[in-house]
This record gives structure tokens, sequence and C-alpha cells, in this order.
């Protein structure tokens, strides 16, 4: 068992296997949209084109080959985490939105059905991912829901078993309760994840 199946386990409650890291999982560089649209003006219409954002930086600078190594591997990593990261926002959004409509003795028995179907469709995928990539996740997961890995899978699964949970990744030095922090130790990445939305890099 690798660490990278125990963070991704954590995140996903997906039984740990022996995973490869150096499986491709495919080119899930964000791209660039383009909305056409109408505006009427004084009963006239004019067409507008709504581009996506562009970001511009300074030119990152390294004190060696390793600093840039780093660089090059966060720019990697973010390519490869944040699809699954908005795709666990849809999840997220859809499944409470659905519970909304059922009634509560019916709740229970759609997020089994949930969670089912969760496990068939990521575990490949996470298998495929680094513990590097894993941890990367978990904050990212955070960024795109606005709570953490652990609030969200205590919203669904409840605190005893996500109380569970998180004593089991804090033993493999994971944390599902690690937030992202933007303006401060997460900036670097903050960076990186605006370009690759807005296909920079």
């Amino acid at each position: 068992m690798t660490r990278t199946s125990v963070v991704l386990s954590l995140v996903f409650g997906i039984p740990f296997s022996t995973c490869s890291a150096q499986d491709d999982v495919g080119d899930p560089t964000f791209v660039p949209t383009v909305k056409v649209g109408k505006a009427f003006v004084d009963g006239d219409s004019i067409q507008y084109m709504e581009l996506s954002n562009v970001y511009v930086y300074p030119e990152p600078t390294f004190k060696n080959k390793r600093q840039q190594q780093s660089y090059m591997r966060l720019v990697k990593n973010v390519k490869m985490v944040l699809p699954i990261a908005k795709e666990v926002r849809q999840i997220i959004i859809e499944t409470a939105e659905f519970t909304e409509t059922l009634p509560p003795e019916e709740r229970k028995a759609h997020l089994k059905r949930v969670e089912a179907a969760i496990v068939k469709d990521y575990k490949p995928r996470m298998k495929k991912l680094t513990f590097s990539q894993g941890k990367l996740l978990i904050k990212l997961i955070d960024r795109e829901c606005n709570s953490t890995a652990y609030e969200a899978m205590q919203a669904f699964i409840g605190p005893v078993r996500s109380g569970m949970w998180q004593a089991f990744a804090w033993m493999f030095g994971a944390s599902l309760k690690k937030g992202y922090d933007p303006d401060g130790v997460d900036r670097l990445t903050e960076r990186v994840v605006l370009m690759v939305e807005a296909g920079q890099i």
C-alpha cells in the first residue's frame, strides 16, 4: 500500500490498493472559452464577445534548478487534480440539491448509491495520483467548495465516520481539515490555478 492510496482513500472513501504514479491520466488542461452574445441598446442589437480572464504576472525567478523543478511539478500537479476538485464541487452541489427533494427516509439510501457510484468512477483515477497530488487535491477541494474535505464528508457521512477518517489521515501525515490559503502559504498555487483555468499554462 502506498501513501497515495491512503490520502485518496481518505478524501473519497475509496478502499486502499497499490497504485502507480507513472500511469498516464490524459491532459486535463483547461481550454479558454469565448462567449458570444447580443445586447440591445436603444432598440438596436450589438454583438459582443466575452473572453476568459487573462492573468499577467512577472516571470518566475528561481534560485536554483531544484526550485525550478519544484515549480514545474506544481504546475503539473495542479493540471492533474484541479479538474477533479471541480468535479467534486459539482457532485456536492447536485447531491445536496437532490437530497433536499427526498423524504428523510430515502436520503440515506440515495447517499449510499452516490457513494458507490463515486467509488466506481473515481477509483481508477485516484490510483494514478501521487501522494503530493492527493494532498494538493485536499486543498483544492477547499478552494472549490468553500469547505474542507473533512467538512464535506461530515455533511454526508456524519461526524463519527468523518472523525475516524481524519484520525487515519493524521497517522499518514495528511489532514482532511487542511484549508486553502490563496493569500498566504498557497499564494503560488493560486497563481498557477488561475493561469491553468485561463488556459495560459
